[in-house]
């Protein structure tokens, strides 16, 4: 069945209330993601698991609790393998059915192999869900409000990784198996609520005007903008998205052989930015903490496993906290210079953990207070990544990538995430209990690395249309470009707006290089320059 004939329903009618509705559903998908990575801290240490799964040794820990993260990488390229068939709704409904599954094989397993399969199974709903979700959202919101609106999904992340935690502290009071299956199982509440969300949802209508169903699509546009089809903002939409698809028709589809050529736009320039953002989402340390903050806390900090649940759901509160600042400021803080100030932040909480707790070696009382105050730097450190590494990235990705290569580099991007995420997981349990304080010393160093690399080799993209930050790239010195925009405007960067004031569309073939047409309206914006 096709993804846009999915049980169509219209429960939330039309305008206002229908653009809440689908940011409803996807913030609840997103929450059920923030659950299911946060769930497993507070039961790895727990005593029934542990001896229900033999004392697993650390190695085996990391890989129990990563190949979810493999899973969820799998997810990704299914996603971008199959979703182009089944439609954006059937695609969220089918992620939550393999999450559906894989909750109901995790509680029921006795087991390694058998836990690590249905961790495996969740952990591919759940990267169906994240390729599928923030681009659903981003097809059926307004453009202006679309930074703030997908920057919250990650938001709500933190939301479910809090409900994960303090559900985990008060299970532990409980005995037996149900201290940590019941955890588990609950994931299945979430996935059920986001199923009924999304029965009543439309269809993206890109999706449909990309099948040839443009009366359907042209009717969903007026229902989320509640609008006529002759509405200047409909007609506009409509427009855009037949003179894009038009375009990719007549150039054919752009191959992945061509994601990482050096051609006019800079298409692999751009590939690789969009993997190296998500690179430091995930190699800034932060699933040390949301996957291990209770082993860290109880092994390198010395605290019992009572007092390390609970500082570990008030430290993962503020991720919650910090993702505040850019769900309602993003636009305004930009997208480069955050980044910046947030490596430097997480590099110098990680630096002042390591100084910390080296205190230990020497034993004694001020061996155990400067571990203690440790922690506080675990408060800093989440606040640092929540304002910033935890929503730009999402946003950054699909806005730094061509039209013609958005879909395919936004899979690149993904997969990045979750193949260093599932490193990170792995390796955590092991280099925590044997190098301890010198762990911290790893991710200090990345994170401060990442400095001169935002610095120097990521363009401002905030405020910036996307065709205008194609033309960023199609003269070089991006960067250089991209900072004097910020501060000064266009001015003599646009000579383009004298013609009428229009955007420039950067029309590229298979190969990625310019056609005729955009090669002789490059050339009279550039001449439009000597009369100014």
């Amino acid at each position: 069945m096709a993804g846009g004939q999915f049980l169509k329903m219209n429960w939330y009618g039309r305008g206002f209330k229908l653009r809440v509705a689908i940011m409803i559903a996807c913030q609840m998908a997103f929450v059920l993601f923030g659950y299911d990575q946060g769930v497993f801290s507070g039961i790895v240490t727990n005593p029934d698991f542990l001896d229900t799964f033999g004392h697993p040794s650390t190695g085996l820990e990391g890989i129990i609790v990563s190949i979810y993260n493999l899973g969820c990488f799998t997810g990704c390229i299914l996603s971008f393998m199959f979703c182009e068939k089944t439609g954006r709704r059937l695609a969220m409904w089918i992620a939550m059915c393999w999450i559906i599954i894989g909750a109901i094989l995790q509680t029921t397993a006795f087991s390694v192999p058998h836990m690590m399969v249905a961790r495996f199974i969740t952990g591919i709903g759940t990267g169906i869900e994240t390729s599928t979700v923030p681009m659903y959202q981003s097809e059926l919101c307004e453009a202006e409000k679309r930074g703030r609106i997908v920057s919250s999904e990650p938001l709500f992340v933190g939301v479910g990784i809090e409900i994960a935690y303090w559900f985990d502290y008060g299970m532990s009071y409980t005995s037996g198996s149900k201290a940590w299956r019941v955890p588990i199982i609950c994931q299945v509440i979430f996935a059920f609520v986001v199923i009924i969300l999304v029965f009543g949802l439309p269809e993206s209508p890109r999706y449909l005007y990309q099948h040839g169903r443009n009366e359907e699509a042209l009717q969903i546009l007026c229902d989320v903008y509640d609008g006529r089809p002759d509405a200047p903002k409909i007609a506009k939409e409509q427009t855009d998205i037949l003179q894009a698809l038009a375009l990719e028709k007549e150039h054919g589809e752009y191959k992945w052989s061509h994601l990482l050529k050096q051609d006019e736009v800079q298409t692999g320039r751009r590939v690789l930015l969009a993997y190296g953002m998500q690179f430091m989402n995930q190699m800034c340390g932060i699933n040390l903490v949301v996957y291990y903050i209770t082993s860290v806390l109880q092994v390198n900090v010395g605290l019992t496993r009572n007092l390390s649940l609970l500082l570990g759901g008030v430290i993962n509160l503020m991720f919650f906290v910090g993702a505040l600042l850019p769900t309602f400021t993003l636009d305004r803080m930009g997208r480069v210079k955050p980044m910046i100030w947030g490596s430097f932040g997480m590099g110098l909480s990680m630096m002042l953990i390591t100084i910390l707790l080296s205190f230990q070696d020497r034993g004694g009382s001020i061996a155990k207070s400067t571990s203690s105050a440790s922690v506080a730097f675990f408060f800093t450190y989440m606040l640092f990544f929540g304002a910033t590494s935890n929503c730009i990235p999402w946003v950054y990705v699909p806005e730094i990538l061509p039209l013609h290569v958005r879909a395919k580099g936004t899979s690149v991007g993904v997969s990045s995430n979750w193949i260093w995420n599932f490193f990170v997981v792995m390796i955590t349990p092991t280099i925590i209990n044997n190098l301890k304080w010198k762990a911290y010393l790893i991710f200090m160093c990345l994170n401060f690395a990442f400095i001169p690399l935002l610095y120097f080799c990521y363009p401002e993209t905030s405020n910036l249309t996307l065709e205008e930050i194609d033309w960023l790239f199609l003269e070089g010195g991006a960067v250089r470009k991209s900072k004097k925009v910020s501060k000064q405007g266009w001015g003599e960067e646009a000579g383009w707006r004298r013609h009428g004031g229009e955007r420039p569309i950067v029309e590229v073939g298979e190969e990625g290089r310019l056609s005729e047409k955009e090669r002789e309206d490059t050339a009279e914006r550039m001449g439009a320059k000597s009369d100014m």
